[in-house]
């Protein structure tokens, strides 16, 4: 039987991560250690140690949580919407995701360039079948001729592609930009013409 964790054991399980994040999103995992992850949370590292018994749990204790979060606004694309609609709103859900988590953005993309060691299963069992579902949601509105035909698999990635951009190239996106420039606030309409132009049915 699982024995229901007290409020200070919470409190330091979500100080714990957040600290993580913030190291494994700068550091990425070989850089990150449990040193540094207990001295951001106000722990000592015998004390992170009691809630997690290494720097790998703690990270994919984080994935897993990530995963979930970034699967969520694929799973909202709704079979029964108008099509392009539908769409556009899965990007403007995933732009949100990428302004408002740029820390998990990073950390979701350090773990794919190192090859995806700690996430493996999970992007070849829940993502993928996610993918499966929604790219036979999308083949099939353009079998009806109610989107313009593209690959609808590529066409999910180009979504990844050209929302999470903003989040993990940010300073690079904010350099070319220069000051005085909200870079989701003019990349929302810009996506919106973009992926409006190429799947409206003409």
């Amino acid at each position: 039987m699982t024995v229901p964790r007290s409020r200070i054991q919470r409190k330091n399980r979500e100080a714990i991560l957040e600290a993580a994040l913030d190291v494994f999103s700068a550091q990425g995992f070989r850089g990150a250690t449990v040193d540094q992850i207990a001295e951001v949370a106000g722990l000592s590292k015998p004390n992170l140690l009691y809630y997690f018994a290494s720097k790998e749990e703690v990270h994919r204790t984080l994935l897993t949580g990530l995963l979930d979060t970034w699967l969520d606004p694929l799973r909202a694309l709704n079979p029964e919407g108008e099509p392009v609609t539908e769409v556009l709103a899965y990007v403007r859900r995933k732009l949100d995701l990428s302004r408002d988590f740029p820390r998990e953005s990073r950390l979701f993309a350090n773990e794919i360039l190192q090859g995806g060691p700690r996430i493996r299963e999970a992007l070849e069992g829940d993502l993928k079948a996610l993918v499966d579902e929604k790219a036979a949601v999308l083949a099939g509105w353009m079998d009806q001729g109610r989107l313009a035909r593209v690959d609808p698999v590529h066409l999910i990635f180009s979504v990844w592609a050209l929302t999470q951009h903003y989040a993990d190239f940010d300073f690079q996106v904010r350099a070319v930009l220069g000051p005085g420039h909200d870079p989701f606030a003019e990349a929302g309409p810009f996506l919106d013409t973009l992926f409006r132009r190429m799947l409206t049915p003409g």
